[in-house]
Formats: C-alpha cells, sequence, structure tokens
C-alpha cells in the first residue's frame, strides 16, 4: 500500500496548527483565570500549584511544539526542494541507484500541495530536462525521466535506436564500451535541445519495432530514461484506461519537478555499507 506523505503531512500541520489555535483562544485564557482566582484566594500563592494550573495539556504541548517545524518542512518540501531516491537504473549513467537527488518544485509553476493544482506560472518544461513526475497509470509512484518531446513534437525511435524528433535525427557520438559490460553495453553523448548529456544501449537488444511515432499533444510530454533499452518509459507504457492517443505521454498536471543536483548516494544503506559522496553535484 503506497503512503499519501504531502497528504499526511498537510494534516499533520493541519491538526497541529489548530492545537496551537485551540490553546491561544480557549485553553491559556482559562489557565489564566485559573490563576488569577487561585491567586485571589490565598495570601502566598504556591509555585507548585502555580505550575500545575498553567500546565498546557500534553497533546496541545506536542503540538506547539511541533507545528512550526512541520509547517516549514511543508513550504521547503510543497513550493521549494523536495528530496527523492532513485530506485532503479533505467537513468543510468547519468544517475545511479540509490542516489539521493533535489528536485526543484518552482521550476515548473507553483502547485498547491496535496491538489497539485498549479497557481502560479513560471516556466515550462524544456527538452533535456531531468524530470519527476507522477506516473500516469498510478499517480502514487514517482517516475523520474528525461524530456524529449514537447507539445507539438513528433517522436521516432527506430529499430537501430536512433532517436528521431520532428524528422531530425538526433546528434550522438560514441563514447566507447561501459566498463565491465563485456561488450554489450555501449556509452553514447546525446544532445537534446542545449543539454549533452551521456546515453546507454546495449547492442544485442531490441525492443522497438521498426517506424514506430508518437505525436506528442497539446499539455503533455513524451519522457524516455538514458538507460535506452532498461527504462520504463513513454515508449512503453500502455493502460486502457488512457486513450491511445494520450498513451506514454505525461500531462502537465502530473509534473512534479526538475531534478537538478545530487546530494549523496547510498545503494544500500547498511552500517558496513558508507554513503558516497563522490557523484555529489549537478545533473546533466
Amino acid at each position: 500500500m503506497s503512503i499519501n506523505f504531502p497528504l499526511l503531512l498537510v494534516i499533520a500541520v493541519a491538526v497541529c496548527g489548530l492545537l496551537a489555535l485551540l490553546d491561544l483562544l480557549v485553553l491559556a485564557p482559562r489557565r489564566r483565570a485559573a490563576i488569577a482566582t487561585y491567586e485571589g484566594q490565598v495570601g502566598e500563592p504556591d509555585e507548585t500549584v502555580l505550575e500545575q494550573l498553567n500546565r498546557e495539556p500534553l497533546l496541545v504541548e506536542y503540538g506547539k511544539s511541533f507545528f512550526p517545524v512541520l509547517a516549514i518542512v511543508l513550504v521547503l518540501r510543497s513550493f521549494l526542494v523536495e528530496p527523492f531516491q532513485i530506485p532503479s537504473g533505467s537513468m543510468k549513467p547519468t544517475l545511479e541507484v540509490g542516489d539521493f537527488i533535489l528536485v526543484n518544485k518552482f521550476a515548473y509553476g507553483i502547485r498547491l500541495p496535496v491538489l497539485d493544482t498549479k497557481v502560479i506560472e513560471v516556466g515550462d518544461p524544456q527538452r533535456g530536462d531531468v524530470m519527476v513526475f507522477r506516473y500516469p497509470s498510478d499517480p502514487n509512484i514517482n517516475y523520474i525521466k528525461r524530456v524529449v518531446g514537447l507539445p507539438g513534437d513528433v517522436i521516432r525511435y527506430s529499430s537501430d535506436k536512433r532517436l528521431f524528433i520532428n524528422g531530425q535525427s538526433i546528434a550522438e557520438a560514441l563514447l566507447g564500451e561501459e566498463a565491465g559490460s563485456l561488450g554489450t553495453a555501449v556509452l553514447y553523448k546525446e544532445k537534446l535541445g542545449a543539454v549533452e548529456h551521456l546515453i546507454r544501449k546495449e547492442m544485442s537488444r531490441y525492443r522497438i519495432e521498426p517506424g514506430r511515432e508518437w505525436k506528442v499533444p497539446a499539455g503533455h510530454y513524451f519522457m524516455m530514461g538514458d538507460n535506452r533499452d532498461n527504462s520504463n518509459d513513454s515508449r512503453y507504457w500502455n493502460d486502457a484506461k488512457i486513450p491511445k492517443s494520450l498513451l506514454g505521454m505525461v500531462p502537465d498536471k502530473n509534473i512534479v519537478g526538475k531534478a537538478f543536483a545530487v546530494w549523496l548516494s547510498w545503494a544500500e544503506p547498511k552500517l558496513h555499507n558508507l554513503p558516497d559522496f563522490t557523484r555529489v553535484g549537478l545533473i546533466r
């Protein structure tokens, strides 16, 4: 069962905020009135009694303590930066399994938490961006891929593993075999828009039928992993509930943000396996 963390965070902030408000408007005035009554009834007030009369209920005390912390986390996570961990190798060699990344939440517009409604336009995804989005067939799952097709584009991926956008072949330069691949994996440098990045192909594998094309509708994006033969992306999604013209497309409403940096890499979080900081840096 997937957990809707943004919803839980909003509920936690709301509950803690209501407890703090309840104390401010109702409980605190009652405590002050009780103290004033007690002090008027005795000559010398007992400090222990005063402390007991002024003591906040435990639930209120916790709520007031957690409220500012949770509120700051909500604002940072919803509108500024959200951390993610890479669970698969679909973006190799750009991102490795276990990479902890940071995602810019306002690069493509300010959205309300939970509702994900865009309230302020900021910018649109650009070709070559590495983007986190909610999987169209199951919005509870976050995916990360590279933006290949923009609204209106015609995308083709041929049987010899070449990418074409609007009839133009995308330039790629052979870099050589991947270390330890036994001659099956090859690295290329590809240029999408203004972005130069590495892609990985396994030359013994052919998953695409010849001449397949996709037309990207308005308000949608076509996504591909840099690990071209090991990526569940726009080329392969299939869902009977989604219209055929939208199969494989990521709607604007599903966008989470732009991945921009790796801040830690830890494939196996165990005591004997320390985190790796050598991969820290900006994502290309």
